[in-house]
């Protein structure tokens, strides 16, 4: 079923960070394990939208706004020890809710059925306390994947910290997609997904889902740390 979305107010959501989205439970115990890597995929924009904002549900000022159903995506973004990390660049991007990338070889032999509407791409900067928000649609499948998922890109300046994907918690494709199995361990698998919950008194059916992000060292780093110690010995 596709479902009507509208928001009286666009500026009201691209500047506003509501604090009740940022509330994460239990932040520093177990929660305080490094968010795995996930493959990019071959889905990345080669065409990046004129419109980069945070609500991939309206583009520009379009009065017309993207099918499915509206989630808004937040989260923090820490390093190891839970200190926030500020001026991350977030990147995400989804197919729309016809199963369509916003990229070329997705989106060209599906143009017919592509959801012209939806932004498909989004970036946000953390702010002092590491926190984003985004407003876009709960994920779908499409063939080849069925476990539905939003793709996640964190930077900090021109170095790349972090690729990988949030999925839907007990989804019934989870176990079936061979991207997640890729993940052989439950405890890595479970840092990846997130409840997609209804916002309390919503007229419209929007969702809410949590996704807190946490950095360790890069694959660059890692690598220097090793040649150092292999230097020393």
């Amino acid at each position: 079923m596709q479902n009507s979305l509208w928001l009286p107010n666009r500026r009201v959501f691209l500047g506003a960070l509501g604090a009740a989205f940022f509330t994460t439970p239990g932040l520093f115990a177990e929660e305080l394990r490094i968010t795995p890597r996930l493959t990019e995929g071959p889905f990345y924009p080669d065409k990046l939208p004129l419109d980069q904002d945070n609500d991939l549900l309206i583009i520009k000022d379009s009065i017309t706004p993207a099918i499915g159903e509206i989630t808004h995506l937040t989260g923090r973004v820490v390093d190891a020890s839970g200190k926030a990390i500020k001026g991350a660049t977030i990147e995400i991007w989804q197919c729309d809710a016809n199963a369509v990338y916003l990229h070329t070889k997705d989106s060209q032999p599906k143009a017919a059925q592509q959801d012209k509407n939806f932004q498909g791409f989004g970036r946000f900067e953390t702010n002092a306390e590491g926190e984003y928000r985004f407003r876009t649609i709960k994920p779908v499948p499409y063939p080849g994947r069925p476990a539905p998922h939003i793709h996640v890109k964190v930077k900090k300046g021109d170095r790349e910290l972090l690729t990988t994907q949030l999925l839907i918690r007990n989804h019934p494709g989870n176990e079936k997609d061979g991207v997640f199995k890729m993940l052989r361990d439950e405890k890595q698998r479970e840092l990846l997904v997130t409840d997609f919950k209804p916002v309390p008194d919503s007229k419209m059916g929007e969702l809410a889902a949590n996704f807190q992000i946490v950095i360790g060292r890069t694959p660059s780093e890692e690598t220097l740390q090793r040649n150092e110690r292999d230097g020393q010995k």
